[in-house]
């Protein structure tokens, strides 16, 4: 069973501030380990407070890559793109922030084998991969649909994949890259940052249910080997 502590907040603010706390904790000792560190962090709203906070510390920031956990399939500089969005926040600082989906592109399959490529080519495991999770229960961008067997189980050196959600979600209804399962849970460190309670529901339920689990979370976390620290405010 997955050994996971459960950190409980008074808001939004102050888990922000507690999680960007370890993230520089672990980015530091990943620095003084091996003199550099790769970081996954997910795009989404949640995350934006965390960043704000973390982007303020004194962190030698030309040793940190970071990639995104998923991304849309979409040109760079779409509103949709999530490495978009960390890049405004990280690239400033002198992090290197890697785009896993360099341009917009018919097929999926072949972004994934991509952007696979390119996280081949990084130091391995991560030093950290912090999650969200959705309210219908998935994380990164591991769906329901054609390719949520292959995320879940795929090859054990696959570290990223196309996929295509079914259904699409109507925010963003575009297919994806996204980490696999296998390249999450083998992250040195395993953080999720969520709030609300329909949400701490659901993760408490996927937990439960384990590797049957009809939530892609629970699939995750099911048989993970790590401790998995999740963040939570109301």
């Amino acid at each position: 069973m997955t050994e996971i502590e459960w950190w409980e907040y008074d808001d939004a603010a102050e888990m922000a501030a507690a999680v960007a706390g370890d993230i520089q904790f672990i980015i530091e000792a990943a620095i003084d380990a091996r003199g550099a560190a790769v970081i996954a962090l997910p795009g989404g709203k949640t995350p934006i407070p965390i960043y704000g906070h973390i982007a303020k510390a004194k962190i030698d920031w030309k040793r940190v890559t970071i990639v995104p956990t998923d991304e849309r399939i979409v040109p760079l500089g779409d509103p949709l793109s999530n490495v978009t969005m960390i890049g405004k926040t990280f690239i400033p600082k002198g992090a290197r922030v890697i785009p896993i989906v360099p341009q917009a592109t018919a097929d999926y399959k072949s972004a994934g084998r991509s952007a696979d490529a390119l996280m081949q080519d990084l130091h391995w495991p991560l030093d950290l991969c912090l999650l969200g999770v959705g309210g219908d229960g998935h994380t990164a961008s591991i769906f329901p649909g054609p390719d949520f067997d292959e995320a879940l189980a795929g090859p054990k050196e696959r570290r990223a994949l196309g996929v295509m959600p079914d259904p699409l979600p109507a925010e963003a209804p575009v297919p994806r890259v996204t980490l696999s399962r296998e390249g999450i849970v083998t992250a040195r460190a395993l953080m999720i940052a969520v709030t609300g309670q329909a949400k701490r529901d659901v993760i408490e339920t996927a937990i439960k249910q384990g590797p049957s689990s009809a939530y892609p979370i629970g699939r995750v976390l099911a048989d993970a080997e790590l401790p998995v620290d999740i963040h939570w405010a109301p």
